[in-house]
Order: C-alpha cells, then structure tokens, then sequence
C-alpha cells in the first residue's frame, strides 16, 4: 500500500517541481536563456498543473505517512548505517514537505504569517525535498522493488483495523484528492470554475469580470495619481519623451487575447487592447529587441519596477495595454495603462505604468 500511494505521490511532487521551477525562473530576470512566448497560455497552463499537483498531494501526503507510522515509531530507531540514511532522509523529507505544502496553500490566499520570504523559502524547500526524496528511494529501492508489481497484495490482504481493505483505503484517498482538486482548480481552469468551492479566486468576477490579486488601495494609487496630469514616460540615453493617454490613443493599436495568470494559481483569459511595446521602442529610436525597465506608480512592493527582455519586447502581441473586454481600463486592473505580454507571470505584467526605459 505504502509503495502504491508512492506511486502517486511521487509524480505530483515531481511535476509541482518542475512546474515551480519553471515559474521562479521566469520571475528572475537572466535566468533562462530562452523565453517561451508560445503558446501565449503557456504560464497559465504551467501555474495551474502546479496548483493542482500541490493541493492533491496533501491528502496523498497524509495517507503515506498513516501508511508507515508504525514503523516511524520503531525501537530502537538506529540499528545501523543504513537506518542512519533512512531515518535522516524521510525526517528531511517529512519536515520539509509538510512545511512546503502548508505554505504554499495559504499563499493561495495571499495570507503570511511568518517572517521569512515566500518565494525563496518555497523554492529552496523544494529543492530538499526533491534531494531527500532521491536518497530515500536510493535506501528503499530493495523494498520498493519487491513490492513494485504485488497488485494481488491489494485484493487478497487482511482487512486493517477500522474495516477497510487496502484497496478500499487507497480508494478512498484516490477519491479525497480529485475531489480537492475538482474544488478549487476552477480558478485555474475554466472548465473546472462551476466545481470551485473553495479556492479563494472565481473566473468572470471583480472589476470588468476578470479578477485582480492587487487593488489600487492596497498598491496605494489614488484616483488623482492617474488623472489627466498622468504621463507615460519613455527613456533612451538620457533622453525622454512624455505622452498623455489621449496621444497613446491616437498611435496604431493591436488587440490580443491573453491571460493574467498569478503565481498564486489562480489565471483568466481576456480581450485586451492597447500599444504594441515594440512601437514605442521604435518611437524611441532604439534598437528592436531591446531590454526594458518598466516602473509603476506604485511606490513600495517587489515588483514595482520590472525587467522586460528583449523576447518580450519585440514580440508583437506584448502591449501596454488601455483598454480591456472593449472598456477602458478599471483602476484596479492598472488604469491609465498596464503590461501584457504572453506567457509571463501576472506579477509581470505591471500595473500603472509610470515609464519604460530602454536598457540595451
């Protein structure tokens, strides 16, 4: 039974890895030497895939540590060398992933109660995880072997205490993590949203029927802040170029389908329409693919500046965007112009442009 929940558990935890790694990679300007712009879908499909592996692996998390308590508890606990490996891996590996897992769904509700950084924490955990999971599957792998293929063990084997047949408990923890899964990843997937109870984001609500993860409150931006003094301000080798948004509105526009897709998990698809990044380069008279520095009006946050490479900003469908669902911007959704660029995290995608500058 213990090999079998492994079974599960190892492939969620594997592609919760990758799909992280992935993710904290793109938030570190210079970390990947090529940038997947295509499909445009491309970061909210990776962000839901890692929403939905890590919540399913709670419960799969759980069930294997019922399945091999006992045995935690053993006397004396070390024997040998080898129960030295052992015993230091799982303690390496329990610790780290209950820790890992319960951050990492309360940050789905944007809630921190503790004092170190999420996003650092949360990406080197998962590195100990997966390395302790490796020398832990090394330890077992004489066990894991014997056991690998024994499905007849399922049908045949004693009834635990409490009444369940092996077969029925794995059933029964098969059945709790779909229905954790078919519960909250609505707010990933479209398909799924009429099933989301209890995620805390739902598809086609808030401002314009998309919703925000920031608010202009929380950000701190005032109505008067984009009034009609706002300015968008654009920087080239020490010269700059101011234009109001009704000059931004007068230049060629483009309309693109693209998704806001949040670190958190939750992502949306929507019809935005605004300036091609690429035109205001060329506005500048700066080289096509060059790399920006774009700033908000938001005066205090991690991403209140962001880098933008020169794949995003010569790629023809990267906007800074006006208008959204056929509307102008809402505040909240960064009025009087925003960043959207395809398959980039939504902390990407800056809200409230104040200037793009050109860095090389």
């Amino acid at each position: 039974m213990t090999v079998q929940l492994g079974r599960w558990l190892g492939p969620a935890f594997l592609l919760c890895f990758v799909t992280g790694i992935f993710s904290h990679l793109l938030q570190e300007p210079g970390s990947l030497p090529l940038f997947p712009l295509r499909p445009v879908w491309i970061y909210q499909l990776s962000q839901g895939v890692h929403l939905v592996t890590g919540i399913a692996a709670i419960p799969l998390l759980l069930a294997k540590l019922w399945s091999v308590y006992p045995e935690l508890l053993r006397w004396p606990p070390i024997r040998n060398l080898r129960d030295v490996l052992e015993r230091g891996s799982i303690a390496l590996f329990v610790a780290a992933s209950l820790i890992e897992l319960t951050i990492g769904l309360i940050n789905t509700y944007k809630w921190y109660p503790w004092p170190f950084p999420f996003r650092q924490t949360h990406y080197w955990l998962a590195w100990l995880i997966i390395g302790s999971l490796v020398l832990h599957i090394a330890v077992k792998l004489p066990l894991i072997a014997r056991h690998w293929r024994k499905n007849k063990a399922l049908k045949d084997s004693p009834r635990p205490v409490g009444g369940w047949t092996r077969r029925g408990l794995l059933t029964g923890v098969g059945l709790s993590a779909t229905a954790v899964v078919l519960s909250t990843a609505g707010q990933s997937f479209s398909w799924l949203a009429p099933f989301n109870i209890f995620a805390p984001r739902r598809q086609n609500t808030g401002p314009q029927a998309v919703p925000v993860n920031r608010s202009a409150a929380e950000a701190g931006i005032s109505p008067a802040a984009v009034g009609d003094g706002w300015r968008l301000r654009l920087v080239y080798r020490g010269r700059s170029l101011e234009l109001s948004l009704r000059q931004l509105g007068r230049l060629p526009m483009a309309e693109y389908e693209l998704p806001v897709a949040c670190v958190e998990g939750w992502s949306q698809s929507a019809r935005w329409r605004g300036v091609p990044v690429r035109d205001l380069v060329a506005l500048m008279g700066a080289p096509a693919g060059s790399t920006l520095r774009i700033t908000s009006l938001e005066v205090a946050g991690n991403y209140r500046q962001m880098t933008m490479p020169g794949a995003y900003s010569q790629d023809e469908q990267t906007l800074l965007a006006l208008e959204l669902n056929g509307e102008p911007l809402d505040l909240d959704h960064g009025f009087p112009a925003r960043v959207m660029a395809p398959g980039r995290p939504g902390v990407l995608q800056t809200k409230w442009v104040s200037s793009v500058e050109v860095l090389g």
